[in-house]
């Protein structure tokens, strides 16, 4: 197991116009009230402050790409060491969190960036699967700059007992016992979410073909988790951070459960009034309305906290 953690994966050139800047903001949601992310030539325009969290799927392709040749090995595409072969067709995500050390510009044109990745940890839980860590950091190759750190948990369903170690227990950010939400923020995907939020990047065949997502036991080809994360992620920034991309410092959350394209999804938010690095702690869940919860041990930190003068809903 030594040979896997802290393997050291190949480096990723990653690089992204304006053009995906928008893309990426209109498919996770983002509305007209929040032009700044939007429209190209507004005079505060930015990026979404989660957008590297695509740049591992999308390096520096504007072109569509064969999702699973890219994936193959569990390690973005490198074989992992002391690790069995995994089947990147029953990979499922974990877990992601981003720490934004620093905003991106609105392009990489004219600078070389990559993405420099490491093994933090492969985990054997038995017939279940095997859990996969690993950590990106977002780098300017001229200046070594870091600009964010990426922390992703993906899941090989069915794919353990090799005889690795179990791991850490996780540590869990439940909403506080009892309390009702501070605020709400609700969003109804459409039907063509997956096929709009695929376009950033992210081209696994499970969100485009039904057969593949029936094959897998889901009703149809299912939601990217990343989609639904970022549309949490578009909640929170709005709800309590004025939509200002300077703010959130960092986001995480757990992948609970699947969502179908057409869903509508209700994020819950507490303020804790926990401190941390100057910034201060939302936690929060998303659930399909009336239902299952979809996105759990969420997690923000933000620069400064402003309440809303009441709860806000994206119809």
């Amino acid at each position: 197991m030594t040979e896997a953690a802290g393997f050291q994966l190949p480096p990723i050139p990653v690089s992204w116009l304006k053009r995906d800047l928008l893309v990426f903001a209109a498919s996770i949601g983002i509305s007209k009230d929040e032009l700044h992310f939007l429209y190209e030539l507004h005079p505060s325009f930015a990026a979404f402050p989660t957008y590297p969290i695509i740049l591992s799927f999308k390096h520096a392709d504007q072109e569509v790409v064969d999702f699973y040749k890219r994936s193959s090995g569990g390690g973005g595409g490198a074989q992992i060491p002391g690790v069995p072969k995994l089947d990147p067709r029953r990979i499922v995500d974990g877990q992601r969190q981003i720490k934004v050390l620093k905003n991106i510009p609105t392009t990489s044109a004219g600078r070389a960036f990559e993405l420099r990745g490491k093994v933090v940890g492969v985990y054997d839980k038995g017939k279940a699967g095997t859990v996969t860590e690993i950590e990106h950091e977002l780098v300017e190759k001229s200046t070594g700059e870091v600009y964010a750190r990426i922390l992703s948990s993906s899941f090989a369903v069915g794919q353990g007992g090799w005889g690795g170690p179990k791991g850490p227990k996780t540590v869990n950010f439940p909403p506080p016992e009892g309390k009702r939400p501070d605020a709400s923020f609700a969003f109804a995907t459409s039907p063509e979410q997956a096929l709009l939020y695929r376009i950033n990047g992210d081209y696994n065949p499970l969100h485009a073909d039904p057969s593949i997502g029936t094959a897998m036991g889901f009703p149809g080809a299912i939601l990217h988790g990343l989609c639904t994360w970022n549309v949490a992620a578009h909640a929170v920034l709005k709800t309590f951070g004025a939509s200002d991309p300077t703010r959130l410092k960092l986001f995480q959350a757990r992948f609970a459960s699947p969502v179908m394209p057409g869903d509508r999804l209700i994020t819950e938010m507490w303020v804790t009034g926990k401190k941390e690095d100057g910034c201060e702690e939302v936690v929060f869940l998303t659930r399909v309305d009336g239902g299952k919860v979809v996105l759990s041990n969420g997690r923000a930190l933000l620069e400064k906290v402003e309440r809303p003068a009441a709860e806000l809903s994206k119809l």
